[in-house]
């Protein structure tokens, strides 16, 4: 994938990485799901923010995401993915943490003529996401190959 405003320049997995992880960051300080997150941003606005990843990612986190929220015009939902059987999870995995599954999920399964947006947009839409996001459960913390064939066969 081009960067849009280099065509010289290709993006990266590390920026499809910073991406996803401030997906997650958004997605938690407004209590939604990543999927309203990733389809409440055109394809376009995912364009240009991967061509800026390079240079947001040195930016504050907390600025990035309250930019991102105020220029999509995000609202505030109900879920908490922070609401867990105390029980079940000692600690709830961290947003690099998330944004590294989501990464590496779009990665190990990006079709043949389709880009780090496309890739995004398909499987934050998917429903295994809603398994991977169920702390109490541990899909969110199999090994990547195993995700990855979970998400090809429709589910775990």
């Amino acid at each position: 994938m081009k960067n849009v405003f280099f065509e010289d320049e290709e993006i990266t997995d590390n920026d499809l990485y910073f991406i996803c992880y401030m997906i997650e960051r958004v997605a938690r300080k407004l209590h939604q799901r990543n999927k309203y997150v990733v389809n409440n941003v055109e394809p376009m606005e995912w364009r240009r923010l991967i061509s800026l990843a390079n240079v947001l990612h040195c930016e504050n986190p907390l600025k990035v995401e309250q930019e991102w929220i105020d220029e999509n015009e995000l609202k505030t939902g109900t879920f908490d993915i922070t609401d867990v059987d105390k029980e079940l999870v000692d600690e709830i995995p961290w947003e690099t943490q998330m944004g590294k599954v989501y990464t590496r999920l779009i990665l190990n399964t990006l079709g043949e003529n389709e880009d780090y947006i496309g890739g995004m947009i398909r499987v934050y839409n998917d429903d295994i996401c809603e398994t991977i996001d169920n702390y109490n459960a541990s899909a969110y913390y199999e090994p990547s190959y195993v995700i990855a064939r979970a998400y090809n066969e429709g589910g775990f």
